[in-house]
């Protein structure tokens, strides 16, 4: 009798088994990868949102001067923030409950992006970048509407890591 040479039907399931796993983990791996390169981008335009935002914040501080009056603050604001930085009052922007509009938020649209030189980042209805001026402490923070596992503004993506 002739030997038969082929692959048995045991050899080719576990063949077929092990390419399953190997598919699995690289799906897997994928998705964190995807993962990750997102949430460098979206860290990476708020650091990039922030550098400009300090520019306008020390330029108000600079312009209001020491114990500014409640107008003069108000004045300062209009003028850097809604006049040179072309920031329009976030008042009536539609946030996640994770983000709370005050008097000294601003958002940051396309066009404001452009005048700042950066064309890279994108925003839509669901992406919107705020940005929250402390003239007290010269600071700024910067919130995402659309954010990242449930957190949106650039001190609680930094903790992430």
């Amino acid at each position: 009798m002739k030997k038969n040479k082929g692959v048995t039907l045991i050899s080719l399931m576990i063949t077929v088994i092990v390419l399953l796993i190997i598919a699995g983990i690289t799906v897997y791996t994928g998705k964190d990868v995807l993962k990750k390169a997102q949430l460098e981008e979206l860290r990476t335009n708020m650091l990039m949102v922030q550098a400009k935002a300090k520019e306008y914040v020390e330029l108000a501080n600079f312009k209001m001067g020491i114990n500014p009056t409640a107008e003069k603050k108000a004045q300062v604001r209009q003028e850097i923030y809604e006049g040179e930085a072309k920031l329009q009052k976030a008042t009536g922007t539609s946030v996640p409950t994770g983000i709370t509009i005050t008097d000294n938020m601003y958002k940051v649209t396309e066009e404001t992006l452009k005048e700042w030189g950066l064309t890279k980042i994108q925003t839509s209805t669901k992406d919107t970048y705020l940005i929250n001026f402390d003239d007290t402490n010269a600071t700024v923070e910067i919130y995402n509407t659309k954010g990242i596992n449930g957190k949106y503004s650039l001190t609680e993506i930094d903790a992430m890591e």
